[in-house]
């Protein structure tokens, strides 16, 4: 885990909830008074909040265990929407360069509500993607949408199982 302080590391981890995710080699270091995190996709130190937490958590698991494309991978994707501009999560992209999957993250304390699914649906308003992911670590949730419905998934899809959409 770097070079932490261990006073510091204690009270990330003792605030931190145990993730529903596989372990990983996550990189923290310290920056003064703040704890940072190796974002191994936009190859840069970023501050370490229970968000980014999951975030980074998850984006190993889609990449290292389902087979999702590191290089396809874009993490804090703006967008416009009515003029405003947003930020997805996480966004996969497909052989083509369009977007295939959205990804909302929350912190592991942060319960996943009917608000989350429609911060999600209206970047797909965007995006017109496939397929939505929501994450607090704890709960996962993956969507199947089309045009006239969206389908909720029991199990996150094998990046082999979409990857012609």
């Amino acid at each position: 885990m770097g070079n932490i302080c261990p006073p510091l590391l204690n009270v990330f981890q003792t605030a931190m909830l145990t993730l529903n995710l596989p372990d990983t080699d996550i990189r923290l270091e310290r920056n003064g008074d703040r704890l940072q995190i190796w974002d191994y996709v936009r190859m840069r130190w970023v501050a370490l909040t229970p968000e980014e937490w999951v975030r980074q958590h998850f984006s190993h698991w889609m990449t290292e265990g389902l087979g999702y494309p590191l290089a396809r991978l874009g993490h804090e994707i703006s967008l416009t929407q009515n003029g405003m501009q947003r930020r997805a999560d996480a966004v996969f992209y497909g052989k083509d360069g369009r977007p295939l999957v959205i990804m909302e993250f929350k912190a592991p304390h942060i319960a996943i509500s009917q608000k989350t699914f429609d911060q999600i649906r209206r970047y797909n308003l965007v995006l017109q993607v496939p397929y939505l992911i929501v994450s607090n670590g704890i709960r996962h949730f993956c969507c199947r949408t089309s045009s006239d419905r969206t389908e909720f998934l029991k199990t996150i899809p094998h990046y082999l199982e979409i990857e012609n959409q």
